[in-house]
């Protein structure tokens, strides 16, 4: 039997998956990786992402022959400020996509660029997430770590790989993120390097997903055969989106991961709504239009935290004891800022209707509403009106999730069996495809939508959703000056 290693670098957890050549996951291991969250500041430290790594590796080498993994390809978080110096480590912990500190910067590179030409050249309005402001944030502010640099990565992926391989490289829907790329021609930008002030030499080589970029260096310590090759891959939003069996616009896909997106394919960037993330996809001639939110599965983790122990069974048996309406609390589910469906990296969560008759299942129930209700109002900002959704991410698993979104979006919702795990066998294909075993993606793919659960929405809750999120539309209007210094 031979296999792919297939790997998510997602924000909390490297996930991987043992994948054999007819697309069925042998194994599946995952660690989770710790955030460093100091003066507002998101950050994590990549050698965690590397000691993950190589945990879940060991246990694959051990559990089959390492000259049976033919290759190794990854997805992960994108958006991100990695700084290496010449021998390939981390000078500073990477700087993550949620973090909104370079907003100073980022105006100033808009009103250099000018705001329009900004937006013609990536396909993406400039805000202080994006890592081409972060990289100027360094090197205004820690000038000592900006001297220091060699290489600058943009997806957690990319350091695992320059760990295997020795070799930098960024995929051309990650680097999408950056802030940098002419989204279609598929190159770094020498344009908005120059008004950046930052030298275009720091930032990798773009490949496409399928390509090779390098192979395993027999140093690297995982276990693997050296000489297996190692593939771009991509970032973490077109392996869902290849996963979903997302092709046509007006089909959707929710992502309920730590943070959330919508996602859907077209045949040119969408730039007419602010606030959507545009993305170079995967399959050649077509784009990724995401919905980015800053805030999904980590509300749900921290209201588990505080009313569960932490323990994702005992909030599900408290959420199945709520109603729809959460008895009239609403929650603005903004915990670390958002930047879609609005753009505020100071604003924070609140629960509001708080009334002696609240009770735990309420609270639970409001965080949970509050996201989807986000979310509807990202969908919203869209051109085409959802005609088909899909879910996928840990938040799949959580069925009173499931059915309120449906309720709340009016819309039936396909919810994919073990989705979790459904980038990191999408991302499979990659390797597949760069190895020759298959033409295209969707060849691998199309199987893996098979057996979603299906999620109606309940005629009778019509009206109650559309007055509860009306509702909640008021909310950040009412709520945000609160935020102000």
């Amino acid at each position: 039997m031979q296999y792919i290693a297939a790997f998510d670098a997602g924000t909390t957890a490297v996930k991987g998956v043992l994948v054999d050549l007819e697309g069925n996951a042998a194994l599946v291991r995952s660690a989770e990786i710790p955030t460093l969250a100091q003066g507002g500041f998101q950050e994590q430290d990549p050698e965690t992402w590397w000691a993950a790594f190589q945990e879940i590796s060991r246990e694959f080498t051990a559990a089959v022959p390492p000259a049976d993994i033919l290759g190794i390809a990854m997805s992960g978080q994108m958006q991100d400020l990695i700084l290496l110096d010449g021998f390939l480590a981390p000078i500073a912990p990477a700087i993550l996509y949620s973090d909104g500190r370079a907003v100073e910067q980022a105006e100033r590179l808009e009103s250099t660029c000018g705001a329009e030409r900004f937006l013609a050249i990536t396909g993406n309005r400039c805000d202080g997430s994006l890592p081409l402001p972060k990289l100027m944030w360094v090197k205004e502010h820690r000038p000592d770590l900006y001297g220091r640099t060699a290489h600058v990565l943009i997806s957690s992926k990319d350091y695992l790989i320059a760990r295997l391989t020795g070799v930098c490289c960024g995929d051309v829907t990650a680097c999408a993120t950056a802030g940098a790329m002419d989204i279609r021609e598929k190159v770094w930008s020498p344009e908005l390097l120059a008004a950046a002030g930052v030298d275009g030499a720091l930032f990798p080589p773009l490949f496409a997903s399928h390509q090779e970029v390098g192979k395993v260096s027999g140093g690297a310590g995982c276990g693997y055969a050296p000489g297996t090759p190692v593939f771009a891959g991509v970032g973490d939003a077109g392996a869902t989106t290849l996963a979903s069996g997302i092709a046509r616009p007006g089909q959707y896909n929710i992502n309920l991961g730590t943070s959330g997106w919508v996602a859907t394919v077209s045949g040119a960037p969408l730039t007419s709504e602010a606030g959507v993330f545009n993305l170079a996809a995967p399959t050649e001639e077509c784009y990724i239009n995401v919905v980015p939110f800053l805030n999904a599965g980590n509300v749900h983790k921290w209201i588990t935290g505080v009313l569960a122990g932490g323990d994702y069974g005992t909030l599900s048996r408290l959420l199945e004891r709520s109603a729809p309406g959460s008895g009239g609390v609403l929650f603005l589910p903004y915990l670390v800022g958002e930047r879609f469906p609005v753009l505020d990296p100071d604003v924070r969560g609140a629960f509001v209707g708080l009334s002696p008759q609240t009770g735990p299942a309420d609270l639970a129930r409001a965080c949970l509403e509050g996201v989807a209700c986000s979310i509807r109002q990202g969908l919203e900002k869209l051109d085409t009106a959802p005609e088909a959704v899909s879910l996928i991410g840990g938040g799949g698993r959580e069925p009173v999730w499931c059915q309120l979104l449906a309720d709340l979006l009016g819309r039936e919702i396909s919810v994919f069996q073990g989705s979790e795990h459904l980038p990191s066998l999408a991302v499979a294909a990659m390797a597949l495809r760069g190895l020759g075993h298959i033409r295209s993606y969707t060849e691998f793919t199309d199987s893996l939508t098979a057996g979603a659960a299906l999620y109606r929405p309940d005629p009778a809750l019509r009206g109650d959703c559309e007055r509860l999120y009306r509702r909640y539309l008021r909310l950040y209007p009412a709520l945000r000056t609160l935020s102000e210094p």
